[in-house]
């Protein structure tokens, strides 16, 4: 199937507190569905968290009949916790992340002095690495790597919609920060020329909007 021609369903779940938005991309012709950046909800005035969100994913994939395939994520955040691993917990359905997450850990690992965390991306089932292919239902999805943002950051693109998350905002916010360490504007630059490359029909879908 070509790549360009299948459409899937997008609906996308709005987190006020972080801008953050959460995807469910679901294959009409199977009722199968990806979860792209689900996020667990944080206090941080008592440390608490919470499944409001993740908890409203799943509503919405009961309510409109779908089966839960792939729970994904496109790096790893700084402005919220994942909740792939809750949404794994509660349905079965395997995470995934891309594979350069191992890269972030071992930096992270270093800065916060954590000799006992395993930086091996264990805490995904899949990792998926530049260029690798799979499905979601009868949607094919391809991994494009996306670095600047982070060391990790992938696109999933499937059928014709893109997934970029914090690699392009909203035309009025651009593009998101590169300071964080491993971050590189350089990278980023080539990340975003690599997304425009896509098929002009291609459907871009954004991690954040900033209101």
């Amino acid at each position: 199937m070509d790549v360009a021609l299948a459409r899937p369903q997008v609906s996308g779940f709005y987190d006020k507190p972080t801008g953050a938005i959460q995807y469910v991309v679901a294959d009409q012709a199977t009722k199968r569905c990806a979860i792209i950046d689900p996020i667990l909800d944080f206090d941080e005035k008592s440390g608490a968290t919470a499944t409001k969100n993740a908890d409203a994913l799943l509503d919405f994939i009961r309510e409109n009949g779908l089966e839960l395939e792939w729970i994904l994520d496109t790096h790893p955040h700084a402005d919220h916790f994942s909740a792939a691993h809750y949404l794994s917990e509660k349905t079965g359905a395997p995470t995934a992340i891309g594979d350069r997450v191992v890269d972030v850990q071992k930096l992270w690992k270093a800065i916060y002095n954590w000799p006992d965390f395993p930086a091996d991306g264990s805490q995904w089932d899949r990792l998926f690495g530049e260029g690798e292919t799979f499905q979601v239902g009868t949607l094919p999805v391809k991994v494009l790597f996306s670095p600047g943002h982070t060391l990790a950051s992938i696109t999933y693109v499937i059928g014709d919609a893109a997934f970029v998350h914090d690699t392009l905002f909203m035309p009025d916010s651009g593009t998101a920060r590169t300071d964080f360490p491993g971050g590189s504007a350089a990278r980023l630059w080539r990340s975003i020329q690599d997304i425009l490359a896509l098929p002009d029909e291609t459907r871009v879908f954004v991690g954040h909007d900033y209101q």
